[in-house]
């Protein structure tokens, strides 16, 4: 692992990001699953890591919280990596819809969910998981995530137990995929694995190395692992950029321009492809359910060093520019 210095150009905007956002108050925890409302709500943290293996810090990076739907791109990743994408598309699609990410809700045109990033195309893709890989479904995804953070990821009890507890919606969502021909497992076994997707335990940290591992095609950039393959990547990535903020994903694409994806827990993960992963734990929530403060730093650093997708200063892929000309 390289240690980025805090006053490099990239750790003195980190470090004034954090600092620039770190007294804002706005928000809420999120109090539908009781274990995450006793997250103490100032919490903190920023973290960066890049393609080439510098990673740069602040605040309460280190701090665990539940990944939560930041690990919808993963698993979705996972299930193209095993199965390909016909099989995957054949049963969620990739569209941006602009409902409410919990909502019990089919594409009227396909039967199927409109998207992994929303709740229905996330249970259907554990569906896929569930029976392409049985009872070792939820270690083999808790690995494939850990070789993504190139670090253990282990499942928060509590936080799943009260996930369990409280998770009718979800069950619900599972029946009527059952119902629909999305998949044929039991759909508690299926759900089931949902809340343990979603308990894993996760750092800042953890998340901008996980973004990292995508933006560097799919290969761990402290331990060089392959982890996703290249197809998995670019189609995840494509998701995430046009639906990994649910019904605020328009105004992120146009503000942020970054693939990401919010999760309740606090997390964000950010990708600039080629280039670095950021990864944001803030658990003050907005009305649409988005760390606040995730999003308010991820668009500084954007604005302040060029990242936007389509930004004129963004100098895209190195191995574009590493071919010789003509």
């Amino acid at each position: 692992m390289i240690s980025t210095d805090a006053a490099s150009p990239l750790g003195k905007a980190v470090l004034a990001t954090h600092s620039r956002y770190a007294t804002r108050r706005e928000g809420s925890v999120a109090t539908y699953i009781p274990a995450l409302a006793a997250m103490p709500p100032d919490l903190f943290g920023l973290a960066v890591a890049t393609c080439e293996g510098g990673l740069v810090e602040a605040g309460e990076s280190r701090h665990p919280f539940t990944i939560q739907s930041v690990s919808k791109p993963f698993a979705y990743a996972l299930a193209l990596d095993l199965l390909g994408r016909d099989a995957v598309r054949a049963v969620v699609g990739v569209q941006p819809v602009g409902d409410p990410f919990n909502a019990i809700e089919l594409d009227p045109r396909t039967r199927r969910p409109f998207n992994p990033m929303v709740n229905a195309g996330a249970i259907a893709v554990a569906g896929l998981l569930q029976e392409a890989l049985g009872e070792g479904a939820f270690a083999a995804l808790q690995a494939r995530l850990s070789a993504a953070a190139g670090a253990e990821l282990a499942l928060d009890e509590t936080v799943y137990r009260s996930e369990a507890e409280t998770g009718d919606r979800n069950r619900a969502i599972a029946y009527l995929l059952r119902a629909a021909g999305v998949f044929q497992s039991d759909p508690a076994q299926v759900v089931d694995l949902y809340f343990r997707q979603c308990a894993l335990r996760v750092t800042a940290r953890d998340l901008a190395v996980m973004g990292a591992t995508l933006a560097a095609i799919g290969s761990n950039p402290l331990t060089r692992q392959e982890v996703f393959g290249l197809e998995a990547v670019r189609d995840t990535l494509s998701v995430m950029f046009t639906c990994g903020f649910y019904d605020g994903a328009g105004d992120w694409a146009c503000r942020v321009g970054l693939p990401a994806k919010s999760g309740v827990g606090g997390g964000v993960v950010a990708v600039v492809n080629r280039q670095l992963g950021l990864g944001v734990f803030s658990p003050r929530l907005d009305e649409n359910g988005n760390p606040l403060r995730g999003l308010l730093a991820c668009e500084a650093l954007s604005e302040e060093l060029g990242l936007h997708a389509f930004d004129a200063t963004n100098v895209g892929s190195r191995l574009l520019r590493a071919l010789p000309p003509g």
